[in-house]
């Protein structure tokens, strides 16, 4: 079976359930980097770099304790609070920021060449964020890892991806008829607010749901040792049967072993 089979839906139904939880930690950091970046837009070239700064941290800082609070509610419940899952994260931002950087540079160069190298990166790193967050990967070894997953469902990754970005288009398109009244920086404001807050959950959802079946579909557990990488599933299988020669004609039997009939 397809391991990508079913992760929309799957994402929808978890979205549907846990709502009330994912919702407001994409609202609390969009809300933070919007009303931040209007303070600083009036301070010139200074203002536009504090911008830049603070929205490329509250882009990954939301990604990664989203990615977290899917993780927490697999089994049916929310156990992290909102602090708590930002906390976690913490430790982990300089990497995932790092990772993202990397990765929003080289898909950017691929899909300025030919447009297809930078969806194909964008397929083989599409889960180099939950790596990071769920094995603690290292900022170079999560693009491995993340290519390791993907290797062998590239196309259905793929379809995943463009049916997350179809979503988030669709729901713009509506945000920005509902909202073309209003005056453009005010209607940015919202439409960003809103879109990030409704949007952001799900594709959370989708990717680490995406990772998750990835992970399993490779035989490997999700979690991680002490050493940030996933347990060997080798430890578990019983040994192999040895198989033994009949002894050499003239030489005795091998002990607990009945002797051959000649």
């Amino acid at each position: 079976m397809n391991p990508t089979t079913g992760v929309i839906s799957e994402a929808w139904d978890h979205y549907t359930k846990h709502w009330k939880h994912l919702l407001p930690i994409a609202f609390i950091v969009y809300a933070i980097v919007g009303l931040l970046s209007i303070l600083f837009s009036t301070m010139g070239l200074i203002g536009a770099l504090l911008v830049s700064a603070v929205s490329i941290v509250g882009l990954y800082l939301m990604q990664g304790a989203l990615t977290e609070a899917v993780a927490d509610i697999r089994d049916g419940r929310a156990d992290l609070s909102i602090g708590d899952t930002f906390r976690r994260v913490s430790p982990k931002l300089g990497a995932v920021i790092g990772a993202g950087l990397l990765a929003g540079f080289g898909i950017a160069i691929g899909l300025l060449l030919l447009i297809v190298p930078g969806l194909i990166l964008l397929t083989l790193w599409a889960v180099i964020i939950p790596v990071i967050i769920l094995e603690n990967r290292g900022v170079f070894d999560s693009f491995g890892r993340s290519q390791q997953l993907v290797r062998g469902h590239g196309f259905s990754v793929f379809g995943v991806i463009v049916l997350t970005f179809l979503i988030l288009f669709a729901l713009n398109i509506v945000l920005a008829l509902l909202l073309a009244p209003l005056d453009d920086g005010i209607a940015g404001f919202f439409s960003n607010l809103i879109s990030g807050t409704l949007t952001a959950p799900f594709i959370a959802l989708a990717w680490t749901i995406l990772y998750y079946r990835l992970a399993g579909a490779e035989g490997a557990h999700p979690q991680t040792t002490g050493q940030g990488q996933p347990p060997s599933t080798t430890q578990s299988q019983p040994p192999a049967t040895q198989q033994q020669r009949p002894p050499a004609s003239g030489q005795p039997p091998a002990s607990g072993q009945p002797p051959s009939s000649t």
